[in-house]
């Protein structure tokens, strides 16, 4: 006996096919796009503590060259630009090539004297401002 072709036409999806795999992608996308959503907040969050600990060691160099840390008015800009207000450094030299900004697009903060420690250099966090919790809350150099 020879096998013959079938004539029959090439059968599709049927509807309920097609709505139980559109459930399963609905049920895995509701599981992982939290998770991944999460991680976006917390990859700012270690971006900004690292972008403050570098800013930390630039300060700590400006003041090893000059005696102190510049003042409150000068601000982080005198880690790009040698500063013209107030106690000009005698030593200054660039210590960055250009200022980070926060991961939400914000500069970060800068006070001399500090609140927390010597001198402090902070992101307010995603809400911009001062405290909150979570994803809100302040990222700095005394963590």
């Amino acid at each position: 006996m020879q096998d013959r072709p079938s004539l029959r036409a090439p059968r599709g999806f049927t509807l309920i096919e097609l709505m139980v795999v559109l459930v399963i992608i609905g049920v895995l996308a509701a599981l992982i796009v939290p998770n991944v959503l999460d991680r976006t907040d917390d990859a700012r969050a270690t971006a900004a503590r690292t972008d403050v600990n570098n800013l930390v060691q630039a300060l700590k160099l400006y003041k090893l060259d000059n005696l102190r840390y510049p003042d409150a008015e000068q601000g982080l800009q005198a880690l790009v630009q040698k500063p013209a207000a107030g106690v000009p450094p005698a030593n200054w030299r660039p210590y960055l090539d250009k200022l980070p900004a926060d991961p939400w697009g914000r500069p970060y903060q800068y006070l001399n004297p500090g609140v927390r420690g010597e001198i402090d250099v902070f992101s307010f966090g995603a809400d911009g401002q001062p405290g909150g919790e979570g994803k809100d809350a302040d990222i700095g150099s005394w963590q």
